[in-house]
Formats: structure tokens, sequence, C-alpha cells
């Protein structure tokens, strides 16, 4: 009887709910939804940072409800992102920026390249071709092999080999947990590219294993880019999952049902990044050694060129 009396009280809060969902809505949902996965930040997280409860994230990202523009900023800033990229697919910016967007767009992937490789020259932030391949930087997401296969890689072409969370804890004197938990998210980014930059300033051949969350910051990631030979391991989902569990890392179940969505969100939101390495290669369902195999075959090719 009770479910009876409540359908009609349930349909009409689904037809408000739906009304509720506007286009503009909709998207910056998505928008806010596919920035923080990019992040590599839970709702939670979040919700900590921002001062905006889960509830009231949730609600923004489903396109239900109209945030204030003081709830958007709050998001915005705890994102590190400006406000205008949630507000909007083309951020007003200063007239010369809007004159290279204009001139840049309509062009294809491999012309962007090109284009942000002659940049980088233009303006003395890219190493030589020489330079660069002597320093390989694999990026990835957790479970990818990074540190397996780049220690690997590093005996074999004799070179140093460095985990690029470790010098960050080295730089800031604290563990990685300490400095997001007490300084944010923004003093963590601060730290990995001053970690990294230190690394390639002072050793002219090396191997880095970074975290897979490098990608998040654009500024470091060009700068990656820029001066090292990269390299994209990838996985599956289930096997980047699965590998790490293996390894006895249970912080990606830790409380979080929607732990596998969550992992395939990210690598969505973060793959059209890691597609700019110079290399990819998929390490599903291949042993370590086949693996090391490969990568050793593709970076020695284009250290050749």
């Amino acid at each position: 009887m009770n479910a009876l009396l409540n359908k009609p009280v349930a349909d009409a809060a689904a037809k408000l709910l739906q009304a509720d969902r506007t286009p503009l809505l909709l998207a910056l949902g998505e928008r806010v939804r596919m920035v923080r996965a990019r992040k590599g930040m839970t709702r939670k997280a979040l919700a900590s940072s921002s001062l905006v409860s889960e509830r009231h994230l949730a609600n923004l990202e489903l396109g239900v409800g109209n945030a204030s523009i003081v709830v958007l900023s709050q998001v915005a800033k705890a994102l590190d992102c400006p406000l205008a990229d949630l507000l909007s697919d083309e951020a007003q910016t200063s007239p010369e920026k809007m004159l290279i967007l204009a001139l840049l767009q309509g062009k294809s992937e491999a012309e962007l390249n090109r284009a942000r490789r002659g940049l980088a020259d233009l303006f003395g932030e890219a190493g030589t071709p020489a330079e660069r391949h002597r320093k390989i930087a694999l990026i990835g997401l957790r479970g990818a092999g990074k540190s397996s296969l780049g220690q690997l890689l590093a005996q074999e072409l004799e070179l140093p080999f460095f985990e690029l969370t470790r010098e960050i804890e080295r730089v800031a004197g604290c563990s990685v947990s300490e400095i997001q938990n007490l300084l944010g998210q923004a003093a963590y980014r601060r730290y990995e590219k001053r970690a990294l930059e230190e690394l390639v300033r002072e050793h002219a051949d090396l191997v880095i294993a970074t975290p897979g969350g490098i990608v998040s910051d654009p500024s470091t990631f060009k700068f990656l880019l820029s001066n090292c030979l990269t390299v994209w391991l990838s996985a599956t989902p289930g096997e980047h999952m699965q590998r790490v569990l293996t390894q006895g890392d249970m912080r990606p179940m830790a409380g979080n049902r929607e732990a596998l969505e969550d992992l395939k969100r990210i690598l969505v939101s973060r793959a059209p990044m890691y597609g700019k390495a110079e290399i990819s290669l998929d390490t599903s369902g291949k042993s370590v050694a086949e693996n090391f195999a490969h990568l050793l075959a593709l970076v020695r090719e284009a250290r050749a060129d």
C-alpha cells in the first residue's frame, strides 16, 4: 500500500529531477567530473579541499540544481583550474592567446604536436632529440609496470634509475600522503615539478618512473615531453587494478565500491595526454620478460633515429 501511495510522489520527483537537468547543467557536471578524474581526485577529496559537501558535488556532477558562482569558484580552485574551464570550452584569455588559439583551431593532432614542439624550440624549452633520448621517462597509471620495467631498462642500458615519487618526498622532506593531506594538491604539483626539473638538470642520462598523475599539470608534462623520451605503458583497467592489488596495495578498494569504474574514468580522461608520449606499449596479458624485450627494442629504435 505504501509503495502504491509513494509512486505518484516518486514519479513527480523524477519529472522535477529531469526538468532540472538542462543541457548547460549537464555539460557543467560532465566537465567537473572529467577534470576531477584527470586530477585523480575522489569526490570525497574534492569535497574536503573545496569545502563543498559531497552531496552538493554529486548533484553538481549529475547536472541537478543550479550551483552558485561561489560554489563553482570553490570547486575550480580545488581542482586547480580556471573557473572558465568549467563554464565554457572556450575560456576567455588575452588577445594574443585568443589569436593563437584561433590559428590552431581545426588543426589535426599531428599538426598541433608540431606546433607545440616548434614553440618549445622557439622559447628554448626543449632539448635536442639527442639530448632528450638520453633521458627516458615512463608514464601511465599505477600497475602498468613503470617501476619493474624501468629498473630492468636502466640496468640493461647502464643508466641510473629514479622513482619520481621518492624524489618528490626528498625535495619536500615528507611523504606524499603528508604533502597532500597537510599542504594540498597544488603544493604536491609544485614539488613534483621541482623534483623533475632537478633530475633533468643534474643527470644527462637516466630512466624515470613517473607518478600516474603527472599528466594532470600541463606545465610539468610539457617539461617532461620537451626533455625526455617518453614511454606510455598501458594495460586494461582490470589488469591495472589486479596488479596493484597483487602488490599488496589495497587503497584502490578501500571504502570505494566503484573503484574499477573510477579507474576506468581516470584512464579515459588521461589517455589523450598519455598518448602524447613518443612510444606506447600495451603491457596487457604479457609477462614482464616479454614486455621488457619489447620495451627495450622500442627504446633502442627511437634512440637510434
